[in-house]
């Protein structure tokens, strides 16, 4: 097993915004685009964290993101705006775009913000999250590039299209829903072949319907649209594949149809003459202020004993507890933040090649 090190959280934190500021992207929008993805790390989700800024170097590198771009209000209403990103960093428009969305919501009562020309944003969460903190309930959802078969299929169409939704309650974090439409997201896979792991049976298919485990095997056959995720379900309909299928394809309408944004293999930075370009990735933000429909404290209060009786359930034999969403995630910040941010050799590796490329000193005591 790779060597695991742990990496303060102010550390990554400032290594990322000067990674992002040495590819052009402004000390502003950095700071954001670290923010989204410490946060990642504090909630314990490894895939969307510091493990995913190669990610990012690779596609600016690679010209198909730009580290600035102009975020352009297309049209708006009280209650709607329509933005173009024009193909910039995906975390800075989507925190600008939750922003405008919880503006129209405080005054209106709802938000909602669509969203076209953008990238990858991090965690979803992490925007609904911005609107609970204010006392507002908050929805996220975006599309990706195709990565998931609709049921029945042999080719990726779908992105893991997730679905991130918040609540503030009167507990000591809100509720807060993160997750795929898919049974796991392309970044799992990346974290497996860092750590040299095979994936679960059941988690990928190849374009003949075989169960898919080498994690490096699959990256490389994603590529080439031979490898695809399994909706939630699973494959076919015994264990309501569709569902997942059907959720991956709403996220994929609300995040194109409100924008005339691109839709499944057109978000690929691929032309189809094989050239690069941009990606073309969608987002929906809306958000609902609770003030506006009740007393916030009242709904606060429901949301919290709703949390509290599914805690309180009756466990079944040899479980000690049951959680709701948001509640590991707070316990993981408290621990990440204490421990630091876990760093395997195979991310190490990546970092140290950013941080030489990019000519960053200071880091040398931690990767």
């Amino acid at each position: 097993m790779a060597e695991i090190v742990y990496v303060p959280v102010d550390v990554l934190y400032k290594f990322m915004i000067e990674a992002f500021v040495a590819q052009g992207v402004s000390d502003e929008d950095a700071r954001i685009c670290a923010d989204v993805l410490i946060a990642s790390d504090l909630r314990g989700i490894e895939s969307h964290g510091i493990g995913r800024l190669k990610y990012y170097y690779d596609r600016i590198q690679a010209g198909v993101q730009f580290p600035t771009a102009k975020m352009e209000i297309v049209k708006e209403t009280e209650t709607t705006a329509l933005i173009d990103g024009h193909h910039g960093m995906g975390h800075p428009t989507a925190f600008r775009a939750m922003k405008l969305a919880m503006q129209k919501a405080q005054q209106y009562g709802l938000g909602g913000v669509a969203v076209r020309n953008t990238t990858h944003f991090g965690i979803a969460g992490y925007y609904p999250l911005m609107a609970a903190k204010e006392g507002m309930m908050g929805l996220t959802v975006t599309n990706a590039r195709p990565s998931i078969a609709p049921t029945f299929g042999a080719e990726p169409m779908l992105g893991t299209n997730p679905i991130a939704f918040a609540a503030p309650s009167d507990m000591a974090y809100p509720f807060c829903f993160d997750g795929a439409t898919s049974i796991c997201q392309r970044g799992k896979v990346e974290v497996a072949a860092r750590a040299g792991k095979p994936v679960p049976a059941g988690w990928v298919i190849s374009d003949t319907g075989e169960d898919m485990t080498d994690a490096p095997q699959i990256l490389v056959d994603m590529t080439k649209d031979k490898a695809s995720l399994l909706p939630l379900g699973g494959a076919g309909e015994a264990f309501a594949g569709y569902k997942g299928y059907g959720l991956a394809t709403m996220v994929e309408i609300l995040s194109a149809s409100l924008s005339e944004g691109a839709f499944l293999k057109d978000l690929f930075g691929v032309a189809p003459d094989g050239s690069k370009r941009p990606f073309m990735v969608g987002h929906f933000f809306l958000a609902l202020d609770i003030e506006h429909f009740i007393p916030l404290e009242a709904s606060k209060l429901i949301t919290g004993r709703i949390m509290r009786d599914l805690q309180a359930t009756p466990k079944l034999p040899g479980q000690e507890r049951i959680y709701v969403a948001g509640e590991k995630e707070f316990e993981n910040e408290k621990r990440v933040r204490a421990q630091g941010v876990p760093v395997n050799e195979g991310l190490r590796k990546e970092l140290q090649t950013m941080r030489d490329a990019l000519k960053i000193t200071g880091y040398e005591a931690y990767f």
